[in-house]
């Protein structure tokens, strides 16, 4: 009960948190939604739609699933030995 106001507890909502961005899938969930980032590049002198909100969620999604793939099979491995040893 301690952990859930500790942090512990913030540690563990950040990482289920980066956990639930990581495994999104682009093809079956995000493309459906319009948030793919598989859209096509613009031309030469065309505007790149870089402002919007969406598009930066779908960066920043992007961003994670690349960026956090080895240390979050690192962190959720460290805390699933840490719950097994002093659970």
């Amino acid at each position: 009960m301690a952990l859930l106001f500790g942090f512990g507890g913030l540690i563990y909502v950040s990482v289920l948190l980066i956990n639930a961005i990581a495994v999104l899938s682009e093809d079956r969930f995000l493309a459906r939604i319009g948030w793919g980032s598989s859209s096509p590049d613009p031309t030469f002198g065309s505007p790149q739609d870089t402002q919007s909100v969406k598009a930066k969620i779908v960066n920043l999604i992007a961003s994670v699933r690349t960026l956090m793939r080895i240390p979050l099979i690192l962190i959720n491995t460290l805390i699933i030995v840490y719950e097994l040893v002093l659970g």
